[in-house]
């Protein structure tokens, strides 16, 4: 089976996790609340999309900036999952467990704009996509 570069990301690998534990939350959110449940599945999807759209990129400036797009799409999830929790319409853990990989992002999309290089490869800091 073919590999896109995106593929092999600890990253990506850990924001399509993201994306499974944001569709917990949202199936779990009551009537009423679509707007959150939205707002939280096109934050989510965001993240993984533009990594991969970013490491199909030959320009590091280009590479980056999507690298930065996925970083805000992941800063906005951990927004709304606090609004969620704050109304009590998720609990501490669920918004725990979500918070958790989202700072796994946020850590390596910080480390790939900060370099310049956008390889996300993991540190060694516990960012792999198993741990």
């Amino acid at each position: 089976m073919p590999q896109f570069d995106h593929e092999g990301l600890d990253v990506y690998k850990v924001a399509i996790l993201f994306v499974v534990a944001a569709n917990d939350v949202v199936e779990r959110l009551p009537r009423g609340r679509g707007y959150l449940a939205d707002q939280l599945q096109r934050a989510a999807t965001s993240i993984p999309l533009n990594i991969a759209e970013g490491a199909g990129e030959f320009s590091k400036k280009e590479k980056v900036r999507f690298y930065r797009y996925a970083l805000r799409s992941a800063t906005e999830s951990a927004a709304t999952l606090d609004v969620c929790c704050c109304l009590t319409l998720i609990g501490e853990e669920q918004c725990g467990r979500g918070k958790e990989l989202l700072v796994r992002i946020v850590s390596m999309l910080t480390k790939m704009v900060r370099s310049g290089t956008g390889t996300g490869t993991g540190t060694g800091t516990g960012t792999e996509a198993g741990s």
